[in-house]
């Protein structure tokens, strides 16, 4: 039983650091700094639900929610970066992979998500 649950635990580590390190193939986390740097020659998306977008969101966001990112694909360019960011990092994570299946090579993502941002924001009124 106990070599059972070593085994189970190990595959799911393992699973972890292949997804972590696939990742990193396709998608470039920047601190708050490095993406201040980029972002405003880029597609800035934020990918939380409309309502978190409202309530308050980086300076120049564009909202499309994770929730219909697929359908709302075609409103980005390929050509250009896309840079990410949602609450902590769950979602743009979700977002690149989608990015990379259409194509999409300039992919960036906020460290911390927006939680940890401390730049310029701006409400929906």
């Amino acid at each position: 039983m106990l070599w059972g649950l070593l085994i189970v635990l190990l595959l799911i580590i393992l699973y972890a650091l292949f997804n972590y390190f696939r990742q990193r193939k396709y998608l470039t986390v920047l601190t708050q700094e490095q993406f201040i740097e980029g972002y405003r020659k880029a597609q800035l998306v934020d990918v939380r639900e409309q309502n978190e977008f409202d309530n308050g969101h980086i300076r120049g966001a564009r909202n499309i929610p994770l929730t219909t990112f697929k359908q709302s694909i075609n409103a980005l360019r390929p050509d250009k970066p896309v840079y990410l960011y949602c609450q902590n990092t769950t979602r743009s994570t979700r977002a690149a992979a989608i990015l990379k299946k259409h194509h999409f090579t300039d992919i960036y993502m906020l460290q911390g998500g927006f939680k940890k941002w401390t730049g310029k924001i701006d409400h929906k009124k």
